[in-house]
């Protein structure tokens, strides 16, 4: 016995020595709280210089392992983002249901207007359906333009398009060589798939390519933010970066290396006005045209309905508006997420034909109208077209009727 006191007193000074460390660790934790979860975490103790994410989505409130998981009592860094979600990104479409979801955050009804992930989900920026039909359509493996198929498979069985469901789009099961080409080549846009290599290409993936609008290279606190103040840049790490060539079924970037805005925003044989390369992208296309609407789309053209009438009207009618009576309004909660216009009860703001309000586009009281820069916060005032000595033909309202007098001299 009096031989093993040694060992004894050996183990009893280890497991005292074990003890002091893990009190000392945690009385080193920073803990949180979150009100949504009421359980302590301790992520803050390495991330607190983490600026808020979003205003939406304060700290205090979600805190971090309701978005991001991980193991929220580990103060080990590798035990502690062993769980995490999506990496880095919890918004990645893999993970967005368990990170995003519930009826509180995002979802939840469409009469709430929290099916936000729904919208993503079965929006052409993730179906890419329009795509897939036209290289199906081109190479005769269907026989007409319509959506049967979509980078995952998605269903809606209350969509307002009669598009109830899409497959899975499999290229590698395709005979036609070229088919097969496309499904190597060109699958790279759509809103989930890892961005193409490059510094203009750089984006993340699921609701963070867009609504985190700042560089991979860059630092994890700049990374680290959700907006709707997206800039048109954004847009191009998807968009505008070039063509695809049907004939080999490749990528072909632009060549040309743009010096200004003008020249970035658009490729060098198109042409547009003044306002669409002076204005960001969100700035005319709406939450629904860009994120979807919760239906199924067969291509692009049938989810954008915003024209230059919508702001501008026609030579007979002045564009649709709304004075604003609730303050529940939608246009206050989009106010509120982007804070640029201040908006109040009384201002009359532009609808869409949709009713879908231009939130940052009211009506002065001599009549003009101005814009406000979602991403710049710039002033744009503007007349309409009625009462002006415009010729436009009311019935001609495609971008390039326009074009045909405000085209800019380049």
């Amino acid at each position: 016995m009096r031989r093993l006191l040694p060992l004894f007193s050996f183990f009893l000074f280890l497991s005292i020595a074990l003890v002091w460390y893990l009190d000392s660790r945690q009385s080193d934790a920073v803990e949180l709280i979150p009100t949504i979860t009421g359980k302590p975490e301790y992520c803050i103790t390495c991330h607190a210089d983490l600026p808020e994410i979003s205003a939406s989505h304060p700290v205090k409130t979600f805190g971090c392992v309701s978005c991001h998981g991980g193991e929220r009592l580990a103060l080990d860094a590798d035990l502690a983002h062993s769980t995490m979600r999506g990496g880095a990104n919890p918004s990645d479409l893999t993970v967005v249901e368990e990170s995003c979801g519930g009826t509180s955050c995002h979802s939840g009804s469409e009469a709430d207007d929290r099916h936000h992930i729904q919208r993503v989900m079965t929006s052409v920026q993730s179906t890419y359906a329009g795509a897939i039909a036209n290289i199906s359509y081109t190479f005769g493996t269907q026989t007409d333009l319509a959506a049967h198929f979509g980078i995952s498979a998605v269903t809606d069985e209350e969509t307002k398009t009669g598009i109830k469901s899409l497959s899975a789009f499999d290229p590698t099961s395709e005979e036609n060589p070229f088919i097969q080409q496309f499904g190597e080549n060109c699958l790279a846009c759509h809103v989930n798939a890892a961005p193409r290599e490059g510094e203009a290409y750089a984006r993340q993936t699921g609701c963070a390519a867009c609504h985190s609008p700042t560089p991979l290279s860059s630092s994890e606190e700049k990374q680290h933010t959700l907006t709707t103040a997206i800039p048109y840049t954004q847009c191009n790490t998807c968009h505008n970066r070039g063509n695809y060539d049907l004939r080999t079924m490749t990528f072909l970037e632009r060549t040309d290396q743009p010096t200004n805005r003008m020249e970035d925003t658009y490729h060098p044989n198109s042409r547009f006005t003044q306002c669409e390369y002076t204005l960001d992208c969100v700035d005319c296309h709406t939450r629904n045209e860009t994120m979807g609407d919760g239906d199924i789309h067969q291509d692009q053209a049938s989810i954008q309905y915003v024209q230059c009438k919508t702001c501008h009207g026609t030579s007979t009618e002045l564009p649709l508006t709304k004075t604003l009576t609730d303050p529940n309004d939608i246009a206050f909660i989009l106010d509120f997420l982007n804070p640029i216009m201040g908006l109040k009860l009384g201002d009359t703001i532009i609808l869409t034909e949709t009713g879908e309000p231009i939130w940052n586009a009211r009506q002065l009281p001599d009549g003009m109208f101005e814009m406000v820069g979602k991403a710049t916060i710039q002033y744009f005032p503007f007349r309409p077209v009625m009462g002006t000595a415009c010729e436009q033909n009311p019935e001609e309202q495609e971008s390039h009727y326009c074009h045909e007098c405000h085209a800019v001299e380049k």
